[in-house]
């Protein structure tokens, strides 16, 4: 089998395996309906007295607040995708299979976190987002060539995202426990990400600071690219200095960490 049909089956793979927890996909979609409605109702009143907020109309921000429930978990933005599959079979040990496997390591895991996030984006992202759409004035784009351009930015988020928790989970090689790991990534990832507001309403040198940070490329930038609040090329530049920056890290991490290892579990 040829890497690219390797890599492929492993996405496809990855997919299937989110898909079949139907029962935790719909209550997903209605946990994040939910919010998205507290959110968006939360952001009318804060733009009702701060208007232009951050650069943002009130209809941009009622359309960042239901873009960000819609790569919610498509991004694993509070943490939760194969990263924790990952570290758990570092602490007992299966990782071991993993590393006999005549597959590159990073690869075969961004390639099922990309299948999960497909799944996620198509199974718990796209109904809260169409539910917006229908209720609330959103600035959606009516060019395809706009939606396109989010579909590349969204592409490159997600490989962003795998990165950071990718870097997360390697860690477990010497912490032996992923607990306050992943508590780390939840609240770096709600903060950072400006899941709770766009970044660009953050005051003064700390919103300078998370607006350069790599959390900065999941949400913020997918939706000025969809807003047409930046040049789709200025967005890919940052996401994908980024995404190669935080992959090359986690080949030096994941070489440190395989050079000698101790398997836990025998």
């Amino acid at each position: 089998m040829g890497a690219g049909r390797l890599y492929g089956a492993v996405a496809v793979g990855g997919f299937r395996r989110y898909a079949t927890y139907r029962a935790a996909t719909a209550a997903g979609v209605f946990t994040n309906t939910v919010f998205g409605l507290i959110i968006v109702y939360t952001y009318l009143a804060l733009w009702d007295e701060r208007p232009h907020l951050g650069g943002y109309d009130q209809t941009q921000a009622v359309t960042y607040a239901w873009l960000g429930q819609a790569l919610y978990s498509t991004l694993a933005i509070q943490g939760g995708g194969t990263e924790k599959d990952l570290m758990a079979r570092i602490r007992t040990g299966d990782i071991a299979v993993d590393l006999y496997r005549p597959a590159d390591l990073q690869l075969w895991w961004l390639a099922s976190d990309l299948g999960r996030t497909l799944f996620q984006l198509l199974g718990r992202g796209v109904v809260p987002f169409a539910f917006g759409a229908l209720v609330f004035d959103m600035a959606l784009p009516h060019s395809a060539a706009t939606w396109a351009a989010f579909a590349v930015a969204l592409l490159l988020a997600a490989v962003v995202s795998f990165g950071i928790r990718y870097l997360a989970a390697l860690s477990v090689f010497w912490l032996l426990d992923g607990t306050g790991v992943n508590q780390a990534v939840m609240v770096l990832g709600i903060f950072c990400s400006g899941i709770t507001l766009p970044l660009n309403v953050v005051p003064g040198a700390l919103g300078d600071l998370v607006q350069i940070l790599p959390w900065a490329a999941q949400l913020q930038m997918p939706a000025d690219v969809l807003m047409g609040e930046t040049s789709c090329w200025s967005a890919y530049g940052f996401q994908a200095a980024w995404a190669v920056v935080l992959l090359a890290a986690g080949r030096v991490v994941q070489s440190a960490a395989t050079r000698r290892v101790v398997v836990q579990g025998g």
